[in-house]
């Protein structure tokens, strides 16, 4: 017989995550003159871990700077290690001063570097320039 109120017996099932071990990923470097990101990201492109400057605390034009974009990079570092990345190739776009700190950080942190790309996009003689100035 059916209970009172015809519901079912259901077993509660809790959605547990499946901890991810991803030991190699591709990191993302994009460095502008204002601010540094860092993501960390697996072989599909999925984002494992993710850090900026900002993020961490700096604000202004301190965020530019290549000791800022240093702590960025063992923020997201440690959040990938936890992941279980040991080894990442690594992308660099932009011409801002955390380029070649944020990649020593990852260095430091215990994440092997195998690659580094520049992927900067570069225009093949881009848009047209403002008209020239009459003054």
């Amino acid at each position: 017989m059916a209970k009172a109120g015809g519901k079912k017996d259901r077993k509660k099932s809790s959605k547990r995550r499946e901890k991810k071990n991803v030991p190699h990923g591709v990191a993302h470097i994009q460095a502008s003159f204002n601010n540094t990101l860092i993501s960390i990201a697996d072989p599909e492109g999925n984002v494992l871990s993710w850090s900026s400057a900002g993020k961490i605390g700096f604000k202004g034009s301190r965020k530019g700077t290549p000791f800022a974009a240093q702590m960025a990079a063992q923020n997201a570092a440690q959040g990938a290690r936890d992941v279980g990345v040991r080894s990442v190739d690594v992308q660099v776009q932009g011409p801002g001063g955390g380029r070649e700190g944020a990649i020593r950080a990852l260095q430091s942190a215990g994440i092997s570097v195998k690659s580094i790309r520049d992927v900067t996009p570069i225009p093949h003689n881009g848009c047209r320039p403002p008209k020239r100035r009459r003054v």
